[in-house]
């Protein structure tokens, strides 16, 4: 049975498990790769995904030991298609928010729907919080980037721009002069920088370009230059830029857990041990939620490190579990005894508790005599 979800246009069970062992937020590398391993290992497991992959923009993902080149979209699909082989169930849906109920969390979503899971895995991922320059929007994850890693191969020999707006762009710069001999670093808005951070511009051949940056140029929808408030124009194929990463982590207040001020000012992320285990009882966080310079690959195996951390605390419980229930009372104890007399005896069993009713009927028969 299915029914559409109108805010993703997509259709979702309907008769998705109402408690689970373990809920995954977010269905890009870490998370798939989470219920990929878990689902292997015998756990109920149910991810909801809200459909919007950061590195939907980009023609393919890179550094990803065969998986080269491959379209986004596509690994996404192969991932979930491994999932649903080990019975491993996804829904398209927005989480907007969890509780805690009992040993239980409770997520609600978007779409009107309650789950209750023993465990919960989040990996939401971040958002680019993107320079305040018309036209670096449009072009993002195309010939605007950020990460040499992932595109530098790609416009290797080619001009590249770097626009400095925060504390990493001569870090940036230098990077990307290992893929090509033409760099120029846009200051922008940065600011002051020491000498010695000059001198290895100089040394590197980095050109540097004062003043403010006011837009692109854009020919046959390909970077042609950097256009300046002044009105000069640079030519360049490529712009890096460095975002602020801001992980997704709303949804977690309910828990009392929010996102803090990552310690190299490059924006919020999840705090988490190398687990991913969070800090709160039951909560994991995987990808780039928690580390915000993780690619693909590294998402991915972050996602497997939590799933193994968040399975072996399940057994934990389930052996707890266990060994309570075999626990039973002593076949002639004084626990056993008390119930087989209660049991046999009634009202007239023997003990302490008998002689005092017995006195205070008597005592209530005579008056209090």
């Amino acid at each position: 049975m299915t029914e559409t979800n109108e805010r993703y246009n997509v259709e979702v069970a309907a008769d998705i498990d109402a408690d689970v062992d373990v809920l995954v937020v977010g269905g890009g590398a870490a998370g798939l790769s989470a219920a990929l391993t878990l689902s292997r290992a015998r756990r109920s497991v149910l991810v909801v995904d809200s459909g919007e992959p950061r590195n939907a923009p980009a023609d393919g993902v890179h550094g990803f030991l065969s998986r080269e080149g491959l379209a986004p979209g596509e690994l996404l699909r192969i991932g979930r298609e491994e999932v649903a082989g080990y019975g491993g169930r996804i829904v398209s849906d927005l989480v907007t928010g969890v509780r805690r109920a009992g040993e239980r969390f409770v997520v609600e979503t978007a779409g009107g729907r309650s789950h209750r899971t023993r465990r919960l895995l989040v990996t939401t991922g971040l958002i680019d919080e993107l320079p305040d320059v018309p036209g670096i929007r449009e072009r993002w994850g195309r010939d605007v980037l950020h990460c040499p890693y992932c595109h530098g191969w790609e416009v290797r020999d080619e001009p590249i721009g770097v626009l400095a707006t925060g504390p990493m762009a001569m870090h940036q710069a230098l990077l990307f002069r290992q893929w090509s001999p033409d760099v120029t670093l846009f200051l922008h808005a940065a600011g002051e920088s020491a000498d010695e951070q000059w001198e290895q511009l100089a040394a590197r051949g980095i050109a540097v370009v004062e003043g403010e940056v006011a837009g692109l140029d854009v020919e046959g929808d390909r970077l042609t230059g950097v256009r300046l408030a002044s009105g000069r124009r640079v030519p360049v194929r490529a712009l890096a830029v460095a975002p602020r990463f801001e992980a997704r982590g709303a949804m977690l207040a309910g828990l009392g857990l929010t996102s803090v001020d990552h310690p190299m000012g490059v924006g919020s992320y999840v705090e988490s041990d190398a687990t991913g285990f969070t800090g709160v009882a039951g909560v994991w966080a995987a990808g780039n939620v928690t580390d915000l310079v993780a690619g693909v690959v590294v998402s991915a195996a972050s996602g497997m490190t939590s799933a193994v951390a968040i399975n072996a605390d399940l057994v934990a419980a389930d052996t707890a579990a266990a060994v309570a229930a075999r626990r039973v009372p002593e076949p002639f104890g004084p626990a056993a005894e008390a119930a087989n007399c209660q049991q046999v005896m009634g009202e007239r069993r023997h003990g302490i508790e008998s002689v005092l009713a017995a006195g205070a009927a008597r005592k209530s028969a005579t008056g209090g005599q």
